[in-house]
């Protein structure tokens, strides 16, 4: 496939890109309204557990939802003329349900009015309406779940926006620093045309499977750091060749054979690192899998198909890079003196790492609701407010759905009466009949949803007989159910994660021995910068120069994302390093040398890579909401770690360590790497008729 699409390049660069423009061009029109097109619902709940269950049941019957989504707080009292005309606007609206009296704060200042959205409606456009409906009332702030769910969405996609404004200066600066002259623009068109690319494609999923719009934050992230960084390995290893004294299309055959092989196996690497989430029922980390997925791939077949050519019509013009001797090299002498004593190196570098993750062993979990929003939101507001000035409303409320006759009152009062003995249970109001074979219960629990104390006694509750077949839903339940959600899938992905990055790195290395040391160390990169999450946002450092609110954990979701995107960028350089090191090996040189000189060829082009996809993914910790500032943040301490100190000084020491082991693998699977026929690396030849 690469030597046809060297040719291709070779034979024809204009018309190819002559069409990748065209298609481009096609990817604009399709692919820009995708970020308004991604709405799914219920991002980070199961669609198959007992709380979607029953909140579905409660639906049915009665067509709205169990809790109220809209909560008015009027800064005045219960019983003023303010507070009853927002009571009779909010029941004005068609689409409310449930409109409550007003309740007074503790000093009887203020107020606040809930209701209850009707099943089925649009929540982002009916939150838009009801702010309308109450613009003309002053002292009127507008919460809830339907509120903050609506707001979250909004901020991402201002932060999006803001990202791209900060990202795309900074890289074209830094591209121009790095790469030099006309080359400097390859890496900014490659990553735009990926970017829009995948754009297209999640559109077209999203059309069959409801996508969730924080998906787009991955994919901006990773399409242009992943872009940027295939160029800068195809263009310094295009340099190299035409300084060795290549023309231009045996420099493109080299280039593909060797940078442009990686590039391949480097994306199914990232690719199969983040498809692993979409393993876990939560819409919210599949379509996280699927974004990542698609413009891994995407950025590969763009680079791949676009630079040859390019390379073609701009030669010398992209520069010539002619390093002087290896043995005067930087990263040659640094790695020649790792090895001298990698015992050492390796046992120090590995306490350090397991250091920083240490504090990984405490980490708590929280959940995506208002406190995620920054301060100055209203949904943010109004949970604030009703914590510090309405205690009578501080409970995590649950409802449990029961399907029973009408006729089945008495055998429920009993079982609300030993749901009232449950610790942890506030209150328990009496059955309610709502007809179609259902019935609610009213709990409320002591607590925040994702307290230990509301999530033993959702625990409990779910434990006492019922008479009937019952299910419970709520906060408390969905977070529950959350959590088992992700402890079912874990195996599952941890499979696809470890044996897909295995055999693609065995088909690179022909070694199962490298590919074991690369998941080792990856799992020490991914557990550091779980570390600084905790000691950063669970223990609440640093909140004014980063600009967020500690929730007291991190969000349980976003920490598989962000273990997802680390691995995969771990992997990412592992591939590139070892390229270099196999080539080295590959043309006789010993194993000491071999790593010596492949670091010393790729040292330095995984440094810049690494602090321009810094760039890419760290442009994202701007966020105003909490679980993206904590992917953008944790993803950039990743990638600089492993690139300036994991490659630098724990690659060279393993590989000394273990000396010819390295390169150990089981005959079977050596002669069967043979006859797939993926171990050449060097330049391609070109196909007949080229």
């Amino acid at each position: 496939m690469l030597a046809r699409l060297a040719a291709i390049g070779i034979r024809s660069p204009r018309r190819v890109l002559l069409i990748g423009g065209a298609l481009l061009v096609v990817a604009g029109v399709l692919g820009a309204p995708t970020p308004g097109l991604l709405q799914a619902r219920n991002d980070f709940s199961d669609p198959g557990s007992g709380s979607a269950h029953a909140r579905n049941q409660i639906e049915r019957a009665t067509g709205a939802g169990p809790f109220a989504e809209i909560l008015a707080l009027v800064d005045a009292g219960p019983r003023t003329p303010r507070a009853a005309r927002v009571a009779a606007a909010l029941r004005s609206d068609d689409e409310l349900v449930g409109v409550s009296q007003p309740t007074g704060s503790r000093d009887g200042q203020a107020s606040v009015i809930s209701a209850t959205l009707r099943a089925g409606v649009a929540r982002n456009a009916a939150v838009s309406r009801i702010q309308q409906l109450l613009a003309p009332v002053p002292g009127v702030t507008l919460g809830g779940g339907a509120v903050a769910h609506d707001q979250l969405g909004k901020q991402a996609s201002r932060d999006l926006g803001f990202a791209e404004a900060l990202a795309f200066p900074l890289l074209a600066v830094l591209a121009l620093l790095i790469f030099r002259g006309v080359a400097a623009l390859l890496p900014m068109a490659v990553g735009g045309t990926s970017v829009l690319g995948a754009f297209v494609v999640l559109r077209a999923i999203n059309s069959v499977f409801a996508l969730s719009p924080f998906a787009l934050n991955v994919v901006i992230g990773l399409g242009l750091g992943l872009a940027v960084d295939y160029s800068l390995f195809m263009v310094s290893r295009f340099r190299e060749e035409l300084a060795a004294g290549g023309d231009r299309a045996t420099a493109v055959r080299a280039t593909m054979g060797t940078a442009g092989r990686t590039v391949l196996f480097s994306s199914l690497t990232v690719a199969v690192a983040l498809a692993s989430l979409t393993v876990f029922p939560l819409r919210f980390l599949q379509s996280m899998g699927i974004g990542g997925a698609v413009v891994a791939l995407v950025a590969a077949l763009v680079s791949l198909c676009t630079l040859p050519a390019l390379f073609m019509l701009l030669g010398g013009r992209i520069g010539r890079r002619a390093p002087g001797p290896v043995e005067q090299g930087t990263w040659y002498r640094l790695t020649h003196r790792v090895l001298a004593r990698p015992g050492i190196v390796a046992a120090a570098v590995t306490v350090a790492l397991l250091a920083f993750a240490s504090p990984t062993l405490r980490v708590h979990w929280s959940g995506v609701d208002a406190s995620a929003l920054p301060t100055s939101q209203s949904a943010r507001v109004v949970e604030d407010r009703l914590a510090s000035e309405f205690p009578q409303l501080d409970a995590s409320p649950a409802v449990v759905a029961v399907s029973a006759a009408p006729d089945a009152g008495p055998a429920l009062e009993a079982y609300a009466s030993r749901l009232r003995a449950v610790p942890g249970v506030r209150s328990v109001a009496a059955p309610r009949d709502l007809g179609s074979g259902t019935w609610a219960i009213s709990v409320a629990l002591e607590g925040q949803a994702v307290a230990r104390v509301a999530q033993h006694a959702i625990a409990s509750v779910r434990a006492v007989p019922a008479p009937f077949p019952a299910d419970v839903t709520g906060d408390a339940a969905e977070f529950a159910d959350q959590r088992a959600a992700i402890s079912s899938g874990l195996p599952l992905a941890l499979a696809i994660l470890v044996l897909g990055t295995l055999s693609i790195l065995w088909m690179l290395t022909d070694s199962v021995v490298l590919p074991v040391k690369a998941l080792l160390m990856n799992a020490l990169t991914v557990g550091a910068a779980t570390g600084l999450l905790v000691l950063v946002f669970q223990d609440g450092r640093l909140e004014g120069p980063l600009g967020y609110t500690s929730q007291g954990g991190l969000e349980q979701s976003d920490f598989l994302v962000l273990a997802a995107i680390v691995f995969a960028l771990s992997t990412d350089y592992g591939v590139f390093v070892l390229s270099r090191i196999k080539e080295a090996r590959d043309g006789g040189a010993s194993n000491d040398e071999a790593v010596a000189v492949g670091l010393q060829h790729s040292g330095s082009i995984v440094s810049a890579a690494a602090v321009l996809l810094a760039v890419a993914l760290g442009a994202f910790a701007t966020s105003q909401i909490v679980f993206l500032k904590e992917i953008g943040l944790g993803a950039v301490f990743a990638v600089l770690l492993d690139a300036f100190i994991v490659r630098a000084l724990l690659v060279p020491s393993l590989m000394g360590l273990l000396g010819r082991w390295n390169w150990w693998s089981p005959r079977a699977l050596h002669a069967l790497h043979e006859r797939i026929g993926i171990s050449e690396s060097g330049p391609l030849r070109a196909p007949a008729g080229a």
